[in-house]
């Protein structure tokens, strides 16, 4: 016999619990709930110059910019939001594999979940056949919560553990606040916090989002913040937290609220979510004053500051919200940038990819000091090494490029090594660059896939540098490519990740990785005997940036894989009309 609609369990379950053991209960925390985290040698060189004199090879803006120049109708490169996937996909279609679509369903398993409240007998029933007896009740109340099942049904479960045990242990009563919150079961939310905070002296954090995320849709919001100050005597809250109570108070018109709770997540490093930023410019429309104008502008220089790109839905939340000022006029249009940097809506030329001096001088001082210099550069190579190369690279003209040769080598998955970097220099040498090959001694001992005579040209195209076998030639490529001004590139595949995150400031990293996008050249294309292509290297800054009557700002398209070391393609461009 199935049971009826339960109505609000928790009164019920409040006059039928008495069980001190509840208090002993495993307090099992919920991951989709917002739950925040618990703080928790000698070296080989080439001898002097194989090339002309320094003067007469002096290279030209123009010539470098031939050889990293791509089509101009397509700016797709290693960088671009997109270009990881892109890679695994052909990789995947080389093997005679198709990429996985990767599932958004949970999938409950086997295991039977009913699609009706039971009654007791039933339920005794399905403990019985159940394999794990002791775990049945949470594990089913979990089944439901993956399944979204009818609240109804979790209401009848905990009636049965209550005629059965005489009460209900604090993680499954937790499990089912969880399923409350999902359903949004927002009266259940608040009868079960009274039942709570009556019978268990302490909640831990699990329960304190859970009732933040409940009470953040109800008129007792602000309840919500004494919760989130709860969870700050233990562990610093996630941006869920603030951004449920951010998002309410400024749904009730609590702009100061809102905003204070923003400042506070900054003031903590914390990321907030797009939600929360998105619903500043939703209800901003309704606020047309200058001081909620100069919050926004805020956020704006936020996300630029903190190299933040918005997805398509805060895209189009900034968007209406300019449009939305009175008597301002503003325009906005979705576009590409060229690849000279310009707008093609507004024809406002984009910032620069290149450094200011002042910035570039800075990243150079903390890449010599926490990346060079660093204490884990020393695992990899030795002081004597690299001090040798230092002192090898000071002696030298600046270079035009940089080369990674074991990188470049291995472009191809067939053919000789050396031939293949030997043809890589030859072409970046007959156009007037001066070079640096970086490698490693093993390549100059004559094997089948490093020709002694190839070797030997390369000697003559280029200044080389041969490190220990075992040794990191990262360290080795920054250094020399940093050594030798603002207008050196560097050749390699690598994309640095392990270097930048050596970076001690947030600030430091953003300027590594805008200079890494301006100077490192990739080898695109390779075919023996053909012409070579080199992907594009960005002439503008991929960031949110402003001039005195334009917003322009980058976003995530919706359907793109963008990792973290890409940026995206598609812009927003706004345009005040005078």
């Amino acid at each position: 016999m199935l049971v009826q609609p339960l109505g609000s369990l928790a009164p019920r379950l409040q006059r039928v619990l008495c069980s001190p053991r509840a208090h002993q209960a495993v307090c099992s925390l919920f991951p989709s709930c917002g739950v925040p985290q618990l703080h928790t040698s000698k070296s080989l060189m080439s001898s002097e110059f194989k090339q002309s004199d320094a003067n007469q090879r002096k290279t030209s803006k123009a010539q470098l910019e031939r050889i990293h120049r791509a089509d101009t109708g397509s700016s797709f490169s290693v960088f671009t939001a997109g270009a990881a996937r892109k890679r695994a996909e052909s990789a995947k279609s080389q093997m005679g594999l198709e990429l996985a679509e990767t599932s958004t369903v949970t999938k409950v398993g086997k295991s039977l979940v009913p699609l009706k409240p039971l009654n007791v007998d039933d339920w005794k029933k399905l403990k019985t056949e159940s394999p794990n007896k002791t775990r049945f009740e949470v594990s089913m109340m979990e089944k439901l919560l993956s399944a979204r099942a009818d609240i109804d049904v979790a209401k009848s479960l905990l009636v049965f553990v209550t005629m059965e045990n005489g009460t209900v242990e604090y993680e499954l009563l937790l499990k089912y606040l969880a399923l409350c919150v999902q359903q949004q079961q927002l009266t259940e939310i608040l009868d079960l916090y009274g039942m709570m905070k009556t019978r268990f002296k302490i909640l831990d954090i699990g329960a304190y989002s859970l009732f933040i995320s409940g009470f953040s849709k109800t008129d007792r919001w602000r309840e919500a913040v004494m919760f989130l100050d709860s969870i700050k005597k233990m562990v610093t809250p996630s941006p869920r937290n603030y951004g449920d109570i951010v998002i309410s108070a400024l749904e009730h018109k609590e702009v100061e609220t809102a905003w204070m709770l923003f400042k506070e997540m900054e003031n903590k490093n914390l990321k907030p979510t797009e939600n929360t930023l998105q619903t500043f410019f939703d209800y901003g429309k309704s606020f047309c004053d200058d001081q909620y104008e100069n919050k926004i502008m805020y956020i704006l220089f936020y996300l630029r500051d903190n190299q933040i790109y918005p997805g398509k839905g805060l895209m189009q939340s900034i968007h209406s919200w300019f449009e939305s000022i009175p008597g301002k006029q503003w325009e906005g249009h979705e576009t590409a940038i060229l690849h000279s940097g310009k707008c093609p809506v507004c024809n406002t030329l984009l910032e620069s990819i290149q450094l200011s001096v002042e910035e570039y001088h800075l990243l150079r001082e903390c890449v010599m000091n926490e990346i060079i210099q660093g204490t884990d550069t020393f695992k990899k190579t030795t002081p004597q090494e690299l001090q040798h190369f230092q002192t090898f690279v000071k002696k030298r003209p600046p270079y035009d490029i940089v080369i990674d040769g074991l990188n470049v080598a291995n472009i191809a998955p067939k053919g000789n090594q050396s031939k293949i970097l030997l043809d890589v220099v030859s072409y970046l040498a007959n156009r007037n660059m001066r070079l640096l090959v970086l490698g490693r001694k093993h390549m100059l001992r004559g094997t089948r896939s490093w020709n002694k005579a190839h070797m030997a040209d390369i000697q003559k195209y280029a200044d080389c540098f041969f490190t220990e076998n075992i040794s990191e030639d990262d360290p080795f490529l920054l250094y020399a490519t940093m050594h030798s001004g603002n207008h050196c590139k560097f050749l390699s595949r690598d994309l640095m990740r392990d270097h930048k995150a050596c970076l001690s400031d947030q600030n430091t990293r953003r300027l590594f990785f805008k200079w890494q996008r301006g100077h490192q050249l990739v080898l695109s294309r390779y075919n023996p005997g053909n012409r070579m292509k080199f992907e594009i290297i960005s002439k503008y800054d991929t960031i949110v940036q402003t001039t005195q009557d334009t917003w322009h700002i980058p976003y995530d398209e919706e359907g793109v894989e963008r990792c973290s070391y890409e940026v995206p393609r598609k812009w927003l461009c706004l345009r005040k009309h005078n």
